[in-house]
């Protein structure tokens, strides 16, 4: 008769640790309800108490408010809402970089529609027919300097070089009218006239100037472009498998397991998130140079390369010119006679118009280089700040987005219960997840996608450098040796070579969806949260200490 109570003990005994904290009486699920519901899912299924969790392949095994179905559906829902996070705070500087560019692209058209404007508005009362007959040589000439502006593939010192020559060639005739040049004989004069230095120092120095400045200008609105397409790109990057199993365990387990209110360590966090975007915190490097070499293009444009005295005065160096080869006309025809022969004499009549030049028109350029001034200081400002955006992702999702606690808190949700979090953080970029305790990563194996995009912010890094000294780039030209593109950011094999054993050999394909079994989300946990083990063991004893009384 001993036999029964002795057995009904170690039952009890058996069933004893497989609640654990919940005491007595399973806890309401209400929380997760209302949770789960506001997240568009159905109730159905639902559970209104604690189950046991042996079901469950991401969160602790313990007792929960989770069927598989809702664990399978909160890690889905995690993936989504991180990546909208990480598109979120890429949108925000996706902004902040399109107004930059938008502010200076408006600033720099616009003192160049103004210089135009002003040659239009002043030249047919100062020139008369030397003006109006040669409109179009003048409208190329803006055309052309717009398109390059604008990235087209044009040469700008060939197209001031045209655009000299082609005005030389419409006022030689106008000025001498009563002869008949033929083209042959222009292609002479032109050789002839430009050993003279018919419109004086200005083309050579125009072309110094205005080169430097385009080049500057051109670039840094370039690259703010450049800067703003990377974080779009590198934002749409999806999360991987074990990724999303990281994520649902920091965001959603906590619910699972009746820890509503219990907010994420704030360590726990970040190495969560640290381990998801470790590639992305690779572009840090480049990125930094980019926005460093925006910085000093920058001061060049408000400095040394003046753009906007250049650019505002175009139309005055013109005008400068015109100056001077009317001044010089008598001695620069009379070279040109000598080398070329004289022309003969035309049949129609020559016209006063010419030739007699209208009243002095005085030509001012309104400047606004308090405008670029105030332009660069804020674009200084918003660069330097967004220098260490990569790296610095993590903290701010995990303190704005993911609501992690402060770092003091020692109870807060640490991925299996709650209390103090007492892993390292680890150190930014792939080759460091190396040890990561949350997320598995496979440091060998870097995104492709990101590789890219490094490497296009050492192309326009390189292009702004190149500004900076005054040197043209074919902003054409990408064709920079992408096969090496990894070859400076891959692993040392003594690093890759450490990579954990805590993963089989043969990977699975990167996929959302859950897999049917995995050790990952239950190695560590306590015995408290492996009722089903425990029980097992302690029924185990109880069979053969029964088997023992019955001999």
């Amino acid at each position: 008769m001993r036999v029964f109570p002795w057995g009904f003990w170690l039952l009890c005994v058996a069933s004893a640790p497989a609640r654990g904290d919940s005491g007595s009486k399973a806890r309401s699920c209400a929380e997760v309800r209302q949770l789960y519901g506001a997240k568009g899912f159905s109730l159905s299924g639902v559970p209104q108490a604690e189950i046991s969790g042996e079901h469950l392949r991401i969160c602790p095994q313990g007792y929960t408010c989770c069927t598989s179905e809702m664990e399978e559906n909160f890690a889905n829902k995690s993936r989504s809402e991180f990546e909208a996070m990480v598109k979120e705070a890429g949108r925000s500087v996706q902004a902040t970089l399109t107004a930059q560019h938008r502010s200076f692209d408006s600033y720099f058209q616009d003192l160049l529609n103004k210089s135009e404007k002003a040659l239009y508005d002043a030249f047919p009362s100062m020139y008369g027919e030397l003006y109006t007959q040669n409109v179009k040589v003048f409208k190329d000439l803006y055309s052309e300097l717009r398109r390059y502006y604008r990235s087209s593939n044009i040469n700008l010192e060939e197209a001031l070089n045209e655009f000299w020559t082609r005005l030389l060639e419409r006022l030689f005739k106008l000025m001498n009218p009563q002869y008949h040049i033929t083209d042959e004989y222009l292609d002479c004069m032109v050789k002839h006239a430009e050993q003279h230095k018919p419109f004086g120092e200005v083309p050579r120095d125009l072309k110094v100037k205005a080169t430097r400045a385009f080049i500057a200008a051109r670039s840094y609105a370039q690259g703010f472009l450049v800067g703003s397409d990377v974080v779009k790109k590198v934002s749409q990057v999806s999360l991987s498998h074990e990724c999303t199993r990281a994520i649902m365990k920091l965001m959603y387990c906590p619910h699972c397991r009746g820890m509503s209110s219990v907010r994420p360590c704030n360590n726990y966090c970040l190495n969560v998130v640290k381990g998801c975007l470790a590639n992305q915190a690779d572009l840090n490097t480049e990125w930094k140079y980019l926005m460093d070499s925006l910085i000093v293009v920058a001061d060049r444009i408000d400095g040394p390369y003046n753009v906007d005295t250049v650019i505002g005065t175009i139309h005055m160096r013109i005008a400068e010119a015109i100056s001077n080869l009317q001044e010089n006309k008598d001695s620069i025809t009379a070279k040109v006679f000598q080398g070329c022969g004289n022309p003969k004499i035309s049949t129609k009549g020559s016209s006063s118009e010419d030739k007699k030049r209208r009243g002095k028109v005085t030509l001012e350029a309104k400047s606004s280089a308090q405008a670029l001034e105030m332009l660069v200081l804020d674009a200084k400002g918003n660069l330097t700040a967004l220098k260490t955006y990569w790296i610095t992702l993590p903290g701010s999702l995990c303190s704005k987005k993911v609501m992690a606690s402060s770092v003091s808190d020692d109870k807060c949700w640490n991925g299996m219960t709650k209390g103090s979090y007492l892993p390292e953080v680890m150190g930014d970029g792939l080759a460091n997840q190396i040890n990561n305790p949350e997320v598995e990563v496979d440091i060998t194996k870097p995104d492709m996608t990101i590789r890219q995009q490094i490497m296009q912010l050492k192309i326009m890094t390189n292009r702004l450098g190149n500004a900076n000294i005054g040197n043209d780039v074919d902003f054409q030209d990408t064709s920079d040796d992408m096969s090496g593109s990894g070859s400076g950011d891959s692993c040392p094999d003594d690093v890759c070579g450490k990579r954990l054993s805590k993963s089989p050999s043969t990977r699975q394909p990167e996929t959302h969806a859950i897999p049917k079994q995995s050790g990952h989300g239950v190695s560590g946990a306590s015995s408290r949260s492996l009722p089903s083990a425990s029980l097992l063991l302690l029924l185990s004893v109880a069979v053969i200490a029964l088997q023992h009384l019955w001999r």
